[in-house]
């Protein structure tokens, strides 16, 4: 459910989670813990029950630390979510467990006559209000060298795992093109002393 009315929407919602999703995924942490798996991500997804910070950090605070996120820029990004600050959000909360490094391209035309909630097939790129594309071909190098700098600020320093379903590239060239530019936005070092400070 991902609006508030009619008011059975609300009750819907609450069914799923206070029924369904808690207990089910506080069991699974604690089967987690047992195990010494640490890490359970979910990739935050509109349609899902989790699909941007709220609900991400709604679910860890319930069934406990081992979960956390698989962190898709592109999926808050459509929503018209700020990665940036989505990062600092859950990083903070110590929730950023894995990353994937896709981007989207929003229709601005089609935006503002259909909003962002789209159901059309993914190929018909023209009427569509966003559509995924290879790092690079939806936002630009400013807006990578931002992401890639908030991740580390969050104390994230892992994988950006590249996520190809760019419906306009080859997957080799959607790949290629992707690892140009996160080459030129990455930071590779960890950082020296501060001599200056």
């Amino acid at each position: 459910m991902t609006c508030a009315w009619p008011p059975d929407y609300l009750e819907i919602l609450e069914w799923q989670w206070n029924e369904r999703a808690i207990p089910y995924w506080t069991e699974e942490a604690a089967f987690a813990r047992e195990t010494g798996l640490n890490k359970v991500a979910f990739e935050a997804h509109p349609g899902f029950l989790v699909y941007n910070p709220e609900t991400a950090l709604r679910m860890r605070e319930a069934a406990g630390p081992e979960i956390g996120v698989n962190f898709d820029p592109s999926h808050f990004l459509w929503q018209g979510i700020d990665p940036i600050e989505a990062v600092r959000v859950l990083g903070r909360a110590g929730a950023i467990f894995h990353v994937h490094a896709k981007d989207v391209y929003l229709d601005r035309a089609n935006i503002r006559i259909n909003g962002v909630l789209d159901t059309k097939h993914y190929g018909n790129f023209s009427e569509r209000s966003w559509s995924f594309r290879s790092v690079g071909y939806g936002q630009d190098d400013k807006f990578w060298r931002d992401f890639v700098s908030a991740l580390r600020t969050a104390g994230y320093d892992g994988v950006l795992s590249i996520e190809h379903e760019d419906g306009l590239a080859s997957v080799g060239e959607g790949l290629g093109k992707a690892v140009e530019v996160l080459q030129r936005v990455l930071l590779k070092e960890q950082p020296g002393e501060m001599w200056w400070a």
